[in-house]
């Protein structure tokens, strides 16, 4: 079997650089011939590599970097018949799909060692248009925020950046008419923005798409209705309160497999996808369903975060079995 790590030497703190050697050992200790590609400036340059190793038949593709190399490489095999395995090292800013999945987020050899677990999930992908992401799409004034982070911001400041870069953006946050249809439904009229996300980890909170189930064969829809920056600074507030803003009359909140948006009148309606730009609206967004294969920390992801569908028998009831037991520790501990 045939294993090609696709890495970007400039994410995050350029941690990957001295870590190569030691990754291709470990990908090789899971049964792997293990060889590397360094990402260019070039455009496309992971998205490319990617395509190329698939249709040469590799068995797996590491992806390291941040979401957006992540998204490169999902996009460089997502349309192909015969799609290679995937793992993720996070190497980025904010990581989001590798929180999702339990990788760990502070040490690229510790995330490169979930291989050795060979624990996998089928999982879904959205289809926008003729491009893909794998975490999150959206559109509207405060998803532009991605943007207007410069990329030496981020290597320096981190998730630090997108907190000053929104506290800069919110008062000139305007709201964008727009026209969304779904599966339960059509919402038109102003909105500061919308989201469709395949996780519960959305800019670096768990908290946004709280019952995100991987898996399932749908998308969380998340639109929220014209807003001041009043009703802003509250919705974030019940986002990290246990994820109550769903509840918000201000907030639409539901499950759909197929959405399409459209901005009204000549409204501009840039649409984001897994943080980069990604063309702008009209466009539809489609459920790919178990599309690819993904190394995970299965172990660590709550039973309910995962579609029944996508454990056996025998790995669904050692979870039970794991989560009761561990929630039988907590009640000791507390008497």
């Amino acid at each position: 079997m045939r294993a090609r790590l696709i890495y970007n030497p400039t994410s995050g703190h350029e941690t990957m650089n001295s870590n190569v050697g030691d990754i291709l050992n470990i990908i090789e200790k899971a049964g792997y011939e293990a060889s590397a590609y360094r990402t260019t400036p070039k455009k496309n340059s992971a998205k490319n590599e990617a395509r190329r190793v698939a249709k040469e038949g590799f068995d797996l593709i590491v992806a390291a970097g941040g979401d957006g190399t992540i998204n490169e490489v999902v996009n460089g095999i997502a349309d192909l018949e015969n799609r290679p395995e995937m793992a993720i090292i996070p190497a980025g800013t904010t990581n989001d799909y590798a929180r999702a999945l339990k990788i760990p987020r502070d040490d690229v050899v510790e995330a490169a060692k979930v291989i050795l677990k060979g624990q996998k999930l089928p999982v879904d992908i959205g289809q926008a248009g003729s491009k893909y992401f794998i975490n999150i799409a959206g559109g509207g004034s405060m998803t532009e925020l991605t943007y207007e982070v410069p990329s030496a911001y981020k290597s320096i400041l981190g998730y630090l950046a997108y907190l000053v870069k929104g506290a800069e953006m919110l008062p000139r946050v305007s709201p964008i008419d727009m026209h969304i249809e779904y599966d339960e439904g059509v919402f038109d009229g102003k909105a500061t923005m919308f989201l469709i996300g395949l996780t519960n980890s959305i800019g670096g909170m768990e908290q946004i798409a709280p019952d995100s189930v991987i898996g399932d064969g749908t998308f969380s829809l998340i639109i929220v209705k014209e807003t001041n920056l009043r009703d802003l600074v509250h919705l974030i507030a019940l986002v990290l309160n246990g994820g109550r803003h769903v509840n918000n009359p201000k907030v639409i909140y539901t499950k759909t497999k197929r959405i399409s948006v459209h901005a009204n009148d000549e409204n501009r309606l840039m649409v984001n996808l897994d943080g980069e730009y990604g063309g702008d609206a009209p466009m539809e967004f489609i459920n790919l369903h178990k599309h690819l294969n993904i190394y995970a920390n299965v172990d660590s992801i709550p039973l309910k975060a995962i579609s029944s569908s996508t454990l056996s028998e025998k790995d669904a009831g050692e979870k039970i079995i794991e989560e009761e037991r561990n929630l039988d520790n907590k009640n000791k501990d507390k008497k």
